[in-house]
């Protein structure tokens, strides 16, 4: 059904990226499809904000992306199970539409953090603005389905 996945990872907090992930390889093993785990940087190339940091941090923080990403699928993703990493830079969710768009994703499998309303309305979130925006199809596994019971 799906042949093409896309998986946004929060490199900051892998325990809600490990069950998305978990649930792309069960997609991807099921239809011979293809996974692409995508992790988005802050946008420190623009000029305002590159003036603040040293002149190879930018460099130097998305090689340790590519490494923990690297790490992330060696971890979650069987060796059977065709993948690709991406580090990409930009505002988070209109990054992860571009990337679905340029990898031809199908499908988006993305986790849900726990917001409070307020923090909903205030803030909006990544997930909602993803779901909302998106041409496709996007599955958001929400905090209730994953969470530990000492929450």
């Amino acid at each position: 059904m799906f042949k093409q996945i896309l998986v946004p990872v929060d490199l900051n907090d892998k325990g809600f990226a490990d069950k998305a992930v978990e649930l792309a390889v069960w997609q991807a093993q099921q239809n011979n499809a293809t996974i692409h785990l995508l992790n988005v940087l802050p946008g420190i190339h623009m000029s305002m904000v590159s003036s603040y940091f040293p002149k190879d941090a930018a460099r130097q923080m998305k090689q340790d992306a590519q490494k923990q990403l690297k790490a992330f699928a060696e971890k979650f993703i069987p060796a059977e199970v065709l993948h690709h990493q991406y580090i990409s830079e930009g505002k988070t969710w209109t990054t992860i539409l571009e990337h679905a768009e340029r990898v031809g994703a199908d499908l988006i499998i993305m986790p849900s953090h726990k917001r409070s309303k307020i923090d909903k309305v205030m803030l909006g979130s990544v997930a909602s603005k993803v779901v909302e925006n998106s041409p496709i199809n996007v599955l958001v596994l929400k905090p209730q389905s994953y969470h530990d019971s000492s929450d």
